[in-house]
């Protein structure tokens, strides 16, 4: 196997607050090849943003990761200094966030934000910069880029200004593009739009993806594998067509059964009883127990591990045989 553009391994991190410890990511471990595309899905509050931005030191300063390693090509993020780690952000790494109002500068035009780190950086001379520029501003869909090169920000839809975003992410040639719930604040016609775009680009230029996303739809149609997670564990990781027919894990089929149709019709959407637990609990055993049809004792005071149930499919559950024996079940009945 090809060795990983990004691998985290036991990724833990917690949030200081007056009322006591936030425990944010307990025990994570992924991996993204070069090109992959990686979902990374979950409800508020499950830490999937949290693991990501968290190992490139864009969490807030109450913030801590308590352990782990988080190795890009190799060097471990979590080690490098603030500035080293800045450096990677800006050249490895892109990040595009869900609402690009207040990621861009409002009072600066949108070529000089975008051609900024290519001068700089000293990579591009002014005009060879603003060349790329335009360029980028073309590939991603702007309509006259040599004239909207000079515009500012509100100038711009929400619809362009997140491909103005795309455009920045992109200016240096990253390795690895971090979508934190990209489409968030768009309409529906718009996402699908932009996530096609972010596809395509990911293609043609042989970047790493990972997309932060609440929809399953997103992931599904976008990605290569997912993580799904919750209350900072990642509950199954899997390929596309995996985690739809063979789901293994209850709250991945919870999710499924809540946004879309199990067995191609024949099982009517259900919401997911009950509400996720507090962060700051600690919990004995699973922190789905409380609401899953599937828990036992065993699941209340025996915590799970991640194991592989077939190849390239990893499941949090003591019942992940049985899951997929009643999902495989439901599908061909």
């Amino acid at each position: 196997m090809a060795t990983p553009l990004l691998e985290v391994k036991d990724l833990w991190v917690e949030f200081k607050r007056p009322g006591g410890t936030v425990h944010a990511v307990n025990g994570v471990s992924f991996s993204l090849q070069p090109g992959e595309s990686l979902g990374i899905v979950g409800e508020s509050g499950s830490g999937k943003s949290v693991t990501v931005l968290s190992v490139l030191g864009l969490i807030a300063r109450n913030g801590r990761v308590v352990k782990g390693e988080a190795l890009l090509d190799g060097e471990d993020l979590i080690t490098m200094s603030p500035e080293e780690r800045r450096e990677v952000r800006g050249k490895d790494v892109g990040v595009i966030f869900q609402d690009p109002m207040t990621s861009l500068n409002p009072i600066m035009r949108i070529g000089k934000q975008i051609t900024e780190s290519m001068i700089t950086r000293k990579l591009y001379t002014p005009k060879e910069a603003k060349d790329r520029a335009i360029d980028l501003l073309r590939r991603v869909g702007i309509p006259q880029p040599e004239q909207r090169f000079n515009d500012y920000p509100f100038q711009f839809s929400g619809g362009m200004r997140q491909r103005v975003m795309i455009a920045l992410a992109l200016a240096l040639n990253p390795k690895l593009l971090v979508a934190d719930e990209p489409t968030t604040a768009l309409d529906v016609t718009v996402q699908a739009q932009v996530l096609k775009l972010l596809d395509d680009l990911r293609r043609e230029m042989g970047m790493g993806m990972i997309i932060i996303t609440h929809d399953f739809g997103v992931a599904t149609n976008y990605c290569n594998r997912i993580n799904v997670m919750y209350a900072g564990q990642v509950m199954e990781s899997a390929t596309v067509d995996q985690l739809i027919t063979r789901t293994a894990n209850p709250y991945t089929l919870g999710l499924l059964e809540s946004t879309m149709e199990i067995g191609h019709g024949k099982q009517a959407i259900q919401p997911i009883p009950g509400n996720p637990p507090s962060a700051m609990m600690v919990h004995q055993g699973c922190p789905f127990s409380t609401r899953c049809r599937y828990s036992t004792e065993r699941c209340r005071v025996e915590k799970p591990v991640l194991r592989a149930i077939e190849p390239n499919h990893l499941v949090f559950c003591h019942y992940a045989e049985e899951v997929m024996r009643d999902v495989t079940e439901q599908i061909h009945a």
